[in-house]
Order: C-alpha cells, then sequence, then structure tokens
C-alpha cells in the first residue's frame, strides 16, 4: 500500500469504496478493445440506494483506454451511501447507447471533515440487534427497521435470524476488507504452531 502512488497508477476498474472527497481515478483498457475510443463515449451513470442522489460520470477517450477521473472538489458533494451504477457506451455517430456493466460501490464519509458513524450498515444494525438481545438498547435503536419492522417490534427468534445475517455480513466485509490490505501490501503472514 504504501508503495503505490495512487495519483500516478491508474487501477484498472471500478473502485469499491470512494471516500467522500477524495480524487478518484481507474480505467478500462477491456473495452477499449472492443469500442474504439475514438468513435465511443463511456459514461457511468450512479444513484443512491433508496433514490434521490445521482451521480453521472463520463470517461476521457484515450488511445488504449477510457480514462475516469473525478476531483475531490466533485466527491466532496457525494452523499454517503451505497450507489447502484450503469456503464454505459454511447456510439458517437448517431447518439445511440447500450449499457455495458451493472454494480455498485460504496460512498463512505470522511472522517476529517464528518463526525458521523463510521460503521457501515452492517455494523450498526449488528450493534443495535445485539443491544436489544442484551436488554440494553439505546434510546434510537426504535428508529432503526428491518423490511419496514421496526427492530423494537421483532419477536426473539427474528432478531436472532437477523443477528446471525448481519454477523455474516460483516463477517464477510472485514475478510474483504483483510484480503485487500494483504493484496496491497504484498505481505506474508506466517504462522507457526
Amino acid at each position: 500500500m504504501a508503495d503505490t502512488n495512487y495519483f500516478d497508477n491508474v487501477s484498472e476498474g471500478e473502485p469499491e469504496t470512494i471516500v467522500v472527497g477524495d480524487y478518484l481515478q481507474w480505467k478500462r483498457t477491456d473495452l477499449a478493445r472492443a469500442y474504439d475510443p475514438s468513435l465511443y463515449t463511456l459514461s457511468y451513470l450512479g444513484r443512491i440506494a433508496g433514490g434521490g442522489n445521482e451521480i453521472t460520470i463520463t470517461a476521457t477517450s484515450q488511445t488504449d483506454h477510457f480514462l475516469i477521473q473525478v476531483s475531490s472538489t466533485v466527491t466532496a458533494n457525494y452523499n454517503p451511501g451505497r450507489y447502484h451504477w450503469q456503464l454505459e457506451i454511447t456510439r458517437d455517430s448517431d447518439g445511440e447507447r447500450i449499457v455495458v456493466d451493472r454494480s455498485h460501490s460504496e460512498v463512505i464519509p470522511d472522517l476529517e471533515v464528518n463526525s458521523s458513524d463510521p460503521r457501515t450498515h452492517a455494523e450498526i444494525m449488528l450493534d443495535k440487534i445485539r443491544s436489544l438481545l442484551q436488554g440494553k438498547a439505546d434510546s434510537d435503536v426504535s428508529s432503526y427497521s428491518i423490511a419496514g419492522r421496526s427492530l423494537t417490534k421483532m419477536t426473539f427468534e427474528e432478531l436472532t435470524q437477523a443477528e446471525a445475517y448481519f454477523h455474516a455480513k460483516v463477517e464477510a466485509e472485514n475478510a474483504k476488507l483483510n484480503a485487500k490490505a494483504h493484496r496491497d501490501t504484498g505481505a506474508t503472514v506466517k504462522v507457526r504452531f
């Protein structure tokens, strides 16, 4: 991680996580092989889960790839949350468009400027459910719900099922972060028994 200058080294593919206020850049070389960058335009349309906030990004055409760059001043206006996006290719000659990919990215708050809770949604839900199960619920637990049903109205069995579900989600998030950290550092971890 420390050996990589992210301003100079452009990664291939979309980021899974975006920090509000960070400079972003990535490229799509694979699509340039099928869609000549001088004849096609690549763009993204992203919408936050639940609707409302929308992001549009248009790539710059390079010789052998599409380059996507978003300034820090633009991402500073992104609202934290899960954004579902679609990748569109437009034929410049007639404006015809096709969607070639769909996925999602998580936009997370910048801890330097935002005092909001840095936990993921799954971590927050797991903590709220566990507080209910332990009889130590805080005052705002009633404002949380699953599938439109308040946590405080759920049965013990429903809460334990939800606890298992969110526990698995948190474990998966942590495993993904650990794998990424290991991949970025290139470190080999040796264990002796």
